[in-house]
């Protein structure tokens, strides 16, 4: 269940089992540079603010809410910042697609447009405001990531982005990590798909990257039908077109 101790103990173990899958093939690569430390200094801080929101948001909280809004606003805040901070160029086409790719998130995880909110079946509030908050920690360290992996190894850079959460999670959930089989499945799987985002950094800007990252958000929600069988109404539908076109528009750009 969201926000239980099972899931924070789950969270524990998954950030320990990723300090030792990645420790021995980090020590085999290049390693980092100095010019990197900063940028792993502030996305271990992210990381870990990151997971203490999202146990928090989590906390009587609602999945289908604070996951999608999270995911589906975290692209767009990277697109503002990375154009005006970063003066990172993207194509309009690409501006178009992350854009899509925002909205048809929402829809998917919603189920409902973000101007509905007002309506007797709007989500609650602090589940969107907890979405927001952690969008921004999400975008946050999609950013410093963006920046910090062209210093270093990206598996070098990720493990030390992990450790220190790995030893100050724990203590400040005040839970018991869970070192399980799963949690280790979870965690190769987990820390697999960051190492393929990072690599995705050194070969485009972050905008887009991010946006493709979260069309997982449609995925699990087409899993969710398929193997669960849950209910998917033409929103979600909608949403997931929506998706598929914004990668395919970013791909194309």
């Amino acid at each position: 269940m969201a926000g239980s101790r099972d899931t924070r103990s789950s969270t524990a173990g998954l950030l320990i089992w990723g300090v030792a899958l990645l420790a021995l093939p980090a020590l085999l690569t290049r390693g980092v540079s100095s010019e990197a430390i900063p940028y792993i200094a502030a996305s271990a801080v992210l990381e870990l603010v990151y997971f203490v929101l999202l146990a928090r948001a989590y906390d009587g909280g609602e999945v289908s809410v604070v996951y999608p809004v999270a995911r589906g606003s975290a692209p767009v805040v990277v697109l503002v910042v990375g154009a005006i901070a970063l003066q990172e160029g993207v194509p309009a086409g690409a501006v178009a697609g992350i854009v899509l790719v925002a909205v048809g998130v929402l829809l998917v995880g919603l189920g409902v447009f973000p101007f509905h909110f007002a309506t007797e079946n709007a989500p609650p509030m602090r589940d969107v405001w907890f979405g927001l908050a952690i969008g921004a920690v999400i975008a946050g360290y999609t950013l410093v990531d963006s920046e910090g992996v062209e210093q270093a190894d990206p598996i070098a850079y990720l493990a030390l982005v992990v450790a220190p959460c790995a030893l100050v999670y724990p203590a400040v959930a005040k839970v018991r990590p869970d070192l399980g089989v799963r949690t280790a499945v979870t965690a190769a799987a987990t820390f697999g798909a960051f190492l393929m985002v990072l690599a995705a950094f050194r070969l485009a800007p972050a905008a887009p990257v991010a946006a493709v990252r979260e069309s997982s958000v449609v995925i699990a929600a087409l899993l969710a039908a398929v193997v669960l069988h849950e209910r998917v109404g033409a929103r979600r539908l909608a949403g997931a077109v929506a998706v598929a076109a914004g990668v395919a528009a970013i791909a194309l750009s």
